[in-house]
């Protein structure tokens, strides 16, 4: 085999070429790095999980507040809220998607007694935007209730949920109109006007030792014209208080009169891992923390905690006093809920 020796200027440089070659991989090296920390920029920009979708509504399409036939145990009709919101392709149906999440399969519209005159909730079309439509509750009297107490109530129920949930993060819409200025002349502090209710698991319950309850509600310092606030606290069974968050500490105030978008989260966990996490945001401001709370979310004694069984997403709960006061202002408590979604496995960004 003849050996061809390489012409001169055919011979390569590796010490040349090697020397080229360093800022292109210098630069390729940056590249892939920067593409990396973007990547983990971005995925920590979108939180830990986006999460799985259990149910969304506008409360568009077929939705209505649905009255059937008999009374439930407390001796009000029974109400459910039914149809489709045709402006999603899906988790969208009130007759078929809550069947797989909890007995019953439906979300059920309660009122502990009263009738019409002293209550109601309703799907209609929003005041001033007739297009879009809306969950009403109206409240304006109260009744002998459960109990054995004079009191008023509307709430959404989703009781005896499938396996109990061990996260839980719901967003809606809320507007409450301008007659809740009323509630800032009474003249004591309030402490009971709820608005959402979480039970792990449900006190109630015949055989149920370890009820557990969050109450979020709306609530104010003693005297006049104080500022409304965001409530919160946690109960054991027999209405034992375990914690709850110092509204007078926060600087959120309750918005009345415009839309705001409400987010909570809850997570099942002892004093150390358990969390209820609360947002709002008020239409063209940005999103406001009002709790981040880290501690049970349980009953303390339960030995093996199995999730949240029970839930009032929409709730409208008050004293005989509160309702007295508003309504001799000639004002009526009223709500309107858009835009319901809840999710599992997800978690607050």
């Amino acid at each position: 085999m003849t050996h061809v020796p390489i012409r001169k200027k055919e011979q390569i440089n590796y010490r040349k070429l090697k020397s080229d070659m360093a800022p292109m991989t210098v630069r390729f090296v940056s590249l892939l790095l920067g593409y990396m920390l973007a990547s983990l920029y971005c995925h920590a920009q979108q939180g830990p999980s986006t999460g799985k979708r259990l149910f969304q509504t506008g409360f568009e399409g077929s939705s209505r507040v649905l009255k059937l036939n008999g009374t439930n145990d407390h001796g009000a009709p029974m109400e459910y809220i039914d149809g489709v919101d045709t402006s999603f392709s899906a988790n969208s149906n009130w007759r078929t998607d809550w069947q797989r999440l909890v007995k019953g399969g439906r979300m059920q519209v309660q009122y502990t007694g009263g009738d019409s005159t002293k209550r109601f909730a309703r799907v209609m079309a929003e005041p001033g935007n007739p297009k879009n439509h809306v969950l009403h509750y109206w409240l304006n009297d109260s009744w002998a209730a459960s109990e054995n107490q004079q009191k008023a109530r509307i709430q959404t129920n989703l009781y005896g949920i499938n396996g109990g949930l061990t996260e839980l993060y719901q967003s809606v819409r809320v507007f409450l109109t301008d007659d809740f200025n009323a509630l800032k002349t009474y003249p004591r502090a309030i402490s009971w006007c709820t608005i959402s209710e979480f039970w792990n698991n449900e006190w109630w319950v015949k055989g149920e030792p370890y009820g557990f309850r969050i109450t979020l509600g709306i609530g104010k310092a003693s005297g006049p014209q104080n500022e409304l606030k965001f409530i919160l606290n946690a109960e054991n069974a027999g209405q034992k208080e375990v914690w709850h968050a110092n509204s007078a500490s926060s600087t959120v105030a309750v918005p009345i009169g415009r839309w705001f978008t409400m987010e909570y989260y809850l997570k099942e966990g002892n004093r150390d891992t358990g969390r209820f996490y609360l947002a709002i945001t008020p239409d063209g401001q940005p999103r406001q923390v009002v709790y981040d709370i880290t501690n049970f979310t349980h009953n303390t004694t339960d030995p093996s905690p199995n999730g949240i069984t029970g839930y009032n997403p929409m709730k409208l709960y008050t004293s005989k006093e509160l309702v007295n006061h508003v309504r001799a202002q000639g004002k009526t408590l009223q709500v309107y809920w858009d835009d319901f979604t809840l999710w599992t496995d997800k978690q607050p960004d």
